[in-house]
């Protein structure tokens, strides 16, 4: 790999650090006569307490605080199946992020092993230490199996920040860009470019929140419900929900009259003028993909797009799941959430989205800032309003 400038910086501030991340206790300076209370004997107590009265382990220990963050390499922003050693790097910085911005102990947990069945076991063998699960970088449609699997087995929430996260964020960004171009949500088309696990939170997510044209596509083109070629179980729930008029062809047969492309392909360069002049206009494009989007702003910009929008920090409208997860699951532990469902995730995007007020919103500013302290706040109000509504069904 050819390094930039960027790269350079991150190889040596990596090799600095050595690490991103340790583990620390709570009292500062542990003074001689707590040694035998945090330890023996002492803590005894309060693991017969416990033992006793199983909810107190949220009152005693810090498992209300702690994440895993769960991976096993196969599939690493665009690198691919790079292995957990090399996933490592992704997995402390995602550590670092939820300590920051959420007060929360995340621990990268990078599996040596792919088997589907194994890291299910594995993850359901490691629940006593943790108040949530974050899966990462696993590949599809392995990544969704395991969600599905865990989300009806484990009593704490499985939070899959390829599915919930990226969604969430396309749909805050997807809200606040339609404000700016005068149009909605219901009217539109759009298309996905991508179904994996995060192609699928989109549309699902999408769909749920009023779309009613949405395209999804993948390296077969255009999925369509009675297509047979590469279909799996996901995509042929995906079919049921998108493509009303039974589209086909690749993506440039798709795209002539979309309002929107979302792209989370995992193929840099993917879009060029030809197929975004087929695009209505005031078009609006999220090229998702790390670290190489679909398309480079000025490319898209200069094709006639209106609102361009990238999942890199080297851009404006930096259209990231890092705006969301670290917040997501501070509310979710505070609350003490359970499961991770459509309607929390549709609020979680329009609190995002109502961050930035309508009078700041621009081709450029569509989505606020990940260090604005009142990205939890509005989450926090918008997930209690949906609770206590629940509440009195």
């Amino acid at each position: 790999m050819v390094l930039d400038d960027n790269g350079k910086k991150a190889i040596a501030l990596h090799k600095l650090l050595k690490g991103k991340i340790i583990v620390t206790g709570k009292i500062r300076k542990l003074k001689r006569n707590q040694i035998k209370l945090i330890y023996t004997p002492g803590v005894a107590a309060v693991c017969d307490e416990i033992y006793s009265h199983p909810e107190k382990k949220y009152e005693f220990t810090s498992k209300g605080n702690n994440v895993a963050i769960v991976t096993d390499g196969t599939r690493i922003l665009g690198l691919g199946n790079i292995g957990p050693y090399a996933a490592l790097p992704v997995m402390e910085g995602k550590a670092v992020l939820y300590r920051e911005f959420g007060g929360i102990s995340a621990f990268p947990i990078c599996l040596n092993e792919t088997n589907k069945e194994k890291i299910i076991a594995t993850i359901k063998a490691i629940e006593p230490v943790f108040g949530a699960i974050n899966l990462e970088d696993i590949e599809s449609p392995k990544v969704l199996e395991i969600s599905e699997e865990l989300e009806n087995s484990l009593s704490i929430p499985v939070f899959h920040d390829d599915r919930h996260g990226t969604s969430v964020v396309a749909l805050a960004a997807l809200l606040n860009s339609l404000k700016l171009v005068h149009k909605q949500l219901q009217s539109i088309k759009i298309v996905v470019a991508g179904a994996g696990s995060a192609g699928y939170g989109i549309t699902k997510l999408v769909v749920a929140a009023g779309c009613k044209n949405i395209v999804v596509t993948d390296s077969e083109g255009a999925i369509y419900k009675g297509r047979t070629k590469g279909m799996n179980k996901y995509k042929h729930e995906l079919a049921e929900i998108s493509n009303p008029k039974r589209e086909k062809g690749d993506l440039f047969d798709v795209m002539k009259n979309a309002d929107v492309f979302i792209g989370v392909s995992g193929k840099k360069n993917l879009l060029n003028d030809r197929i975004i002049k087929r695009m209505n206009k005031d078009s609006i494009i999220f090229a998702l993909t790390n670290p190489n989007p679909e398309v480079k702003p000025e490319i898209a910009k200069a094709a006639g797009a209106k609102i361009v929008a990238t999942g890199s920090y080297l851009y404006p409208n930096k259209v990231n799941n890092a705006l969301v997860f670290p917040h997501i699951m501070r509310v979710i532990l505070d609350k003490k959430i359970k499961k991770i469902t459509t309607d929390l995730l549709i609020a979680t995007a329009q609190a995002i989205a109502k961050t930035i007020p309508e009078r700041k919103i621009r081709y450029d500013n569509i989505i606020p800032d990940m260090y604005d302290k009142n990205i939890r706040k509005n989450i926090s109000n918008s997930l209690s309003k949906l609770l206590a509504k629940r509440s009195q069904v």
